[in-house]
């Protein structure tokens, strides 16, 4: 059988990639962890921390200097930590299309008038601001979606070791957990470094893309440990167990490629044509399933080459 893709021999070349794409969203991480508020590694959305978003269409265009003179503006009439985002950028010349400037702030109960001073505030230097939009979140929910997603996240992973334990020798389940790990913290370190470059704040949706992401990495990297379990019973005595896994990835990698290429194209036209709420979930799925393929050909198969060599 022809080898077209040689993994053992690069083994650690691609083990020093994994470290160099993991690295920064790591440091991001324990950065957010020491100078968020919330001592996150992520910046939480109001889903996770209680809080109020206004939603305000606009027709003028949103600058830096407007942005700058509504927060001080916010600021001086008793609003606490004010954040505000572009969430839509209206069209240079195009009166049909309106900019969205979210607001976002503490809780807010129906008897503050806080609602009445940021849109008071928004119009000083917007005329005519539309209020589209309002999402509230209280202290007690938030903290209670947080706990919910920590324990969704924390069975799935049991689950899949479980299955992997009982399905796979210990090197091989271990191999696909680490995978996972992998996956998982490229994902979360990606959005660290959103949430500190542009303001990118996760909410139960992450959580959900998170989910999928797992399951297709662990999906992925099954197939190839199963053609690699199905190739040792036939070629076990006629070629090494290099060899064996380098033929197992080559004979699986068409498969792995079409499939992850065709769910990139359906997840790269709801990224640009879809609603601006659902980007961030669809950019979670986009890194997930690209690491998530890489991992399982080059990751998790030279974790178990190296494990076999030092077994021997």
């Amino acid at each position: 059988m022809k080898i077209k893709l040689n993994i053992v021999k690069h083994k650690f070349i691609y083990l020093c990639i994994s470290a160099v794409l993991l690295l920064p969203g790591i440091v991001s991480m324990i950065y957010s962890s020491i100078t968020y508020p919330t001592h996150t590694p992520l910046k939480v959305g109001i889903d996770y921390t209680g809080g109020t978003t206004l939603q305000y269409s606009v027709k003028e265009a949103i600058t830096n200097e407007r942005l700058s003179a509504v927060r001080e503006t916010l600021i001086k009439d008793g609003i606490e930590n004010p954040s505000l985002q572009i969430i839509n950028v209206n069209a240079a010349n195009d009166d049909n299309l309106k900019a969205i400037l979210g607001v976002r702030t503490k809780f807010i109960d129906e008897q503050s008038k806080d609602a009445d001073k940021i849109t008071k505030a928004v119009g000083t230097q917007f005329s005519n601001p539309e209020l589209v939009q309002v999402a509230s979140v209280g202290p007690t929910l938030g903290s209670e979606l947080f706990k919910n997603s920590l324990i969704a996240l924390s069975l799935a992973l049991l689950g899949i070791i479980a299955y992997l334990t009982f399905r796979f020798q210990f090197d091989y389940a271990l191999a696909a957990i680490l995978g996972l790990v992998h996956d998982t913290l490229f994902v979360l370190g990606v959005f660290s470094l959103l949430g500190l470059v542009y303001n990118v704040e996760i909410d139960a949706l992450f959580v959900t893309a998170l989910l999928t992401v797992i399951g297709f990495s662990v999906h992925d990297t099954i197939v190839v440990f199963d053609r690699v379990r199905e190739n040792l019973k036939y070629y076990s005595k006629k070629m090494t167990f290099g060899e064996i896994m380098n033929t197992s990835i080559n004979q699986t990698l068409a498969r792995s490629i079409n499939t992850s290429v065709t769910t990139l194209m359906t997840l790269a036209a709801l990224y640009f044509f879809g609603g601006v709420t659902t980007k961030d979930f669809v950019l979670a799925m986009i890194l997930g399933i690209f690491i998530g393929t890489y991992s399982s050909i080059f990751f998790c198969s030279s974790l178990i080459e190296i494990w076999e060599d030092r077994s021997k």
